[in-house]
């Protein structure tokens, strides 16, 4: 079985700190976990988040926490605003980008909140699986609309409510907003410098904003859609309605 594997380097200050990610290809979650004791922040009944569905007795840890214990340790010491160079790996391509320690860690996030097995962040395992580092918001906005709309297609297939007006979406973020203010305050308990917790609010900052601009940025990406609008489209799907029927 062939890991996805995704490697995050950060250059600052004469330093590198190298991020290796394993992922399971089918569960899309971390295979290489820290090893050792884990911390008491770490643990799902401190600071645990008011919608959390999880039982201590059976999940002693947070599974958010625990993917930030590595992360934390490494970056404790740099400010949000230091510079980095940052050069991300994966499969596919490579990315370089001169950017903020905030930033960098912030796609990192983007990362390692879905495959942490939370089940408030498991539905991101799309955008895991087809990761786009330093996403603008305009491009998360798309993919992510554009990969709630498939999860919407095979619940169609199974004959399921669909939610084509993207009400669920909107809840989903809603959750993951309460889940990035309970995090970010885990992280303040846990760190000495800003930068992991200000990683956190950039992607709740994110969070926020999407129930409020999903319509909004809809029409604003509207006319990207405008060849399916056309008379022409509406010609193609009835030969092919009428290639069905036979005729």
């Amino acid at each position: 079985m062939d890991f996805i594997e995704i490697r995050y380097i950060f250059r600052f200050n004469g330093r590198q700190e190298t991020v290796d990610l394993r992922l399971d290809p089918v569960s899309l979650e971390i295979v290489n976990k820290t090893v050792g004791k884990l911390p008491e922040w770490a643990r799902l009944n401190f600071n645990q988040c008011p919608h959390c569905p999880l039982d201590t007795g059976i999940h002693p840890f947070c599974p958010v926490a625990e993917s930030l214990v590595d992360i934390v340790a490494r970056f404790d010491k740099i400010l949000s605003y230091d510079e980095v160079d940052l050069e991300i790996i994966t499969a596919e391509r490579k990315v370089f980008q001169h950017t903020t320690a905030q930033r960098g860690i912030s796609s990192l996030l983007g990362l390692l909140f879905p495959a942490s097995g939370c089940p408030h962040t498991v539905f991101f395992k799309p955008m895991v699986r087809f990761h786009l580092p330093m996403a603008t918001r305009q491009e998360t906005i798309f993919r992510a609309t554009g990969m709630y709309l498939l999860a919407q297609y095979y619940l169609a297939k199974q004959g399921r409510k669909v939610d084509f007006e993207l009400h669920g979406l909107t809840q989903i973020y809603n959750n993951l907003n309460i889940l990035n203010i309970n995090i970010a305050e885990r992280l303040r308990s846990a760190t000495q410098t800003d930068s992991s917790v200000n990683a956190v609010i950039m992607l709740d900052v994110f969070a926020q904003a999407v129930p409020f601009v999903i319509e909004d940025h809809m029409e604003e990406i509207r006319y990207l859609f405008k060849p399916y609008l056309t008379d022409f489209y509406q010609q193609i799907i009835k030969d092919m309605d009428h290639s069905d029927d036979g005729h």
